[in-house]
């Protein structure tokens, strides 16, 4: 998954301070208030420990590309993806197996009720 659309970035756009933490909340689909709870507790539970990791991935992440998602349906599909590769690659699997399957009843309702059509297809057979 080498692809722009799977890689960690920070997301300086939505940010509080160097946005590691809406970078998280993009990354994986998760509102960005619940990760900064997240942090702030675990910020407290560690006592400060966390700052240094936060910090070094506020200085060495990128910064999210401008346009790197279209609309919020694609951005949401990446997430997907992020998340669990081989269920959205079923899942996609099965948008094309449905889309045949229409196509295939779409063929034999024209088909059947064109004789017409019916037969210049078998003599093109």
């Amino acid at each position: 998954m080498n692809s722009p659309r799977t890689s960690f970035y920070r997301d300086k756009a939505n940010a509080k301070f160097m946005g590691v933490c809406s970078g998280i909340a993009d990354y994986t689909g998760v509102n960005a208030l619940w990760v900064r709870l997240g942090f702030v507790m675990g910020v407290f539970m560690s006592s400060g420990f966390l700052l240094l990791p936060y910090l070094a991935v506020g200085l060495l992440a990128n910064k999210k590309p401008l346009h790197l998602y279209t609309d919020r349906q694609e951005q949401q599909y990446w997430q997907r993806v992020r998340q669990s590769p081989a269920r959205t690659a079923r899942e996609v699997r099965s948008q094309f197996r449905d889309i045949d399957r229409r196509l295939a009843e779409l063929e034999t309702y024209y088909v059947t009720s064109n004789p017409r059509l019916s037969a210049e297809i078998e003599r093109l057979r």
